[in-house]
């Protein structure tokens, strides 16, 4: 069979620089998931996840699948980022394949995208957002870019936006 190399694009020089910030994304990669149970123990899934340039290097497409150790799959989806220049704010949107609906990541009375770099190199990036499917009213999404080859996505969840506790951690890494 033949194998044929998946096209990630580039990022275009004309794009707005705060675009890079989610470039790490970019490639294929295996992920182990694990939620948190409501008695405290951790529940371990498998995802991948797929992250592209799209519209000629303007935007980021990625798309994220995870299933239970037996292959049941319980989220498929496509996030869509791009940050508008003219109004400084990213863009975010997170469609759920299963359901066929949009919801916004980015919500504006919670803050925009936090962007932070650590002595290490290493950087995160981190928004919150309305939750719109989970029992939780907010998310809270964090990135941190270990390496070119390993990614962690660590999710908070909270009923008031102030107080926060983690409820899932994805650990991925590069195969592409």
């Amino acid at each position: 069979m033949l194998h044929v190399q998946p096209d990630f694009g580039k990022l275009s020089p004309d794009a707005p620089r705060e675009l890079a910030a989610f470039a790490f994304l970019i490639g294929s990669w295996q992920c182990n998931a694990r939620i948190k149970t409501p008695t405290g123990d951790w529940q371990r899934f498998d995802a991948d996840w797929l992250g592209r340039f799209i519209l000629d290097g303007h935007a980021i497409a990625d798309e994220y699948r995870m299933t239970t150790l037996s292959g049941e799959l319980i989220i498929l989806g496509l996030n869509i980022r791009s940050f508008d220049n003219a109004s400084h704010t990213w863009n975010i949107r997170w469609l759920n394949a299963l359901t066929g609906s949009w919801s916004d990541l980015i919500s504006p009375e919670l803050g925009d995208v936090q962007i932070s770099e650590a002595p290490d190199g290493s950087s995160s990036v981190t928004y919150a957002f309305n939750e719109p499917t989970a029992s939780h009213p907010y998310t809270r999404a964090t990135y941190t870019s270990h390496s070119p080859t390993h990614f962690t996505w660590k999710g908070d969840q909270s009923a008031d936006a102030q107080t926060w506790t983690d409820f899932m951690l994805v650990e991925c890494y590069r195969n592409d």
